[in-house]
């Protein structure tokens, strides 16, 4: 089962290499983990995306929560959250594919950040259904070069 866990962390030193430890130390593997400043540059929002059980992730929780940099933490996957990746994709084009992929990144409202001779560079930002599927629909056009930031997310709502 997905889930995705945002905590509120302190900006220091260790502290995302000792949460991402706690995931390792119990065998659970991180699928994405992003890491910023929040409005309080003293305070980090870490999210990180990992495949478990119920029981192993509330076991990881539970460590995690322990922690004495650890603010606050959530799993969202009991939640309404908002989510969004950021993906870099630069795709082969000659002048046959150039108006297709055109079209392709005018439907996913995608926007183009560089041009090669043979390769254009798209930046897409959106939930990982949609990024998924501007992946999907350029693999057959030849993917070069692909960088995806991971997946960030907050609660729904006023909480």
């Amino acid at each position: 089962m997905k889930h995705t866990i945002s905590a509120l962390v302190k900006n220091k030193t260790g502290v995302l290499a000792e949460s991402s430890a706690a995931f390792q130390d119990n065998k659970i593997n991180i699928t994405s983990i992003s890491c910023g400043e929040t409005e309080n540059m003293d305070v980090s929002r870490m999210v990180i995306c990992a495949e478990g059980s119920r029981e192993e992730i509330t076991k990881v929780t539970e460590q995690l929560k322990a922690m004495d940099f650890v603010i606050q933490l959530d799993d969202l996957a009991r939640k309404e959250f908002v989510d969004r990746e950021l993906v870099l994709i630069k795709v082969e084009v000659n002048k046959d594919t150039m108006s297709q992929i055109m079209q392709i990144f005018e439907v996913f409202r995608a926007d183009v950040v560089g041009m090669g001779q043979k390769t254009i560079t798209v930046e897409l930002s959106g939930d990982q259904e949609r990024v998924e599927g501007l992946i999907k629909i350029l693999q057959p056009f030849g993917i070069k070069s692909l960088c995806r930031t991971g997946m960030i997310a907050l609660k729904r709502g006023d909480e």
